[in-house]
């Protein structure tokens, strides 16, 4: 399947508050596959054109970025190893949220830093990265395009994504990069749609999702949600969870 990519992801219930304040935000709903209505209108006139990039990923935040099966690795194996992971790892404890800039563009980020989110991307990372095939030269080059530090280089060499373990931050995507003279508008336009569309400021992370792009052109889409922590005595899980918690020392 030439183009076909996978990610795991935190992808909020598609019947909570959150998911319906931050997939409306985008315009995309990933359960569904379908466009949906967006904020945009006659307060904020370009937002459609300001949501554009992060749409085809729908509302979520990264535990696994997005990657090409290995060509002896099938969907199913990925499911089978997915369900399995899910069922070792306990879910963080809530969390308090806001919604603020970060690299440039609005998101919803943790009031302050939640170690155990970190410990559970790095096990996402590495537990699944046998199943990632490596990547094309335009995939490297657009990346090595954007100003990259020398462990992200690292990071983008090994694991195929600049911006995990170290230099992972937790955060669910809601405008593409705003530009500088719309960074503040575009904030205070979520924070009044906010205000219509009331969201719990605390977050719950006890769920994790699978989620297929069939080709470049096409928007990601929900396989599979699983909770966190349904069965997490075997000996099988502590290993995993034990290469989470390397990966964030350095």
């Amino acid at each position: 399947m030439t183009g076909v990519r996978y990610a795991i992801f935190f992808v909020p219930p598609r019947d909570g508050p959150l998911y319906k304040f931050g997939s409306s935000a985008l315009g995309y709903d990933s359960y569904s596959g379908t466009e949906i209505a967006s904020l945009s209108g006659d307060e904020f006139p370009d937002w459609r054109e300001l949501t554009g990039e992060p749409r085809r990923y729908g509302f979520h935040a990264t535990l696994k970025a997005p990657f090409q099966l290995q060509n002896e690795c099938s969907e199913g194996d990925l499911l089978a190893q997915f369900l399995q992971f899910a069922n070792c790892h306990a879910p963080p404890a809530r969390f308090a949220a806001t919604i603020r800039l970060f690299d440039g563009f609005a998101a919803v980020v943790p009031s302050v830093p939640v170690p155990a989110l970190n410990i559970l991307a790095a096990s996402c990372v590495r537990d699944f990265d046998r199943f990632r095939g490596p990547m094309t030269a335009a995939e490297r080059a657009r990346r090595v395009a954007q100003p990259l530090t020398a462990r992200q280089m690292i990071h983008l060499d090994s694991w195929g994504y600049p911006y995990v373990l170290d230099d992972f931050r937790f955060h669910m995507t809601l405008t593409g990069r705003l530009p500088p003279h719309l960074a503040i508008q575009g904030l205070k336009f979520l924070h009044r749609a906010l205000k219509r569309q009331p969201v719990p400021c605390d977050v719950a992370v006890d769920t994790i999702t699978l989620l297929r792009q069939a080709g470049p052109e096409t928007a990601f889409r929900v396989i599979h949600s699983a909770r966190l922590g349904d069965r997490i005595d075997p000996p099988s899980c502590a290993a995993s969870r034990q290469r989470g918690a390397e990966a964030t020392i350095g």
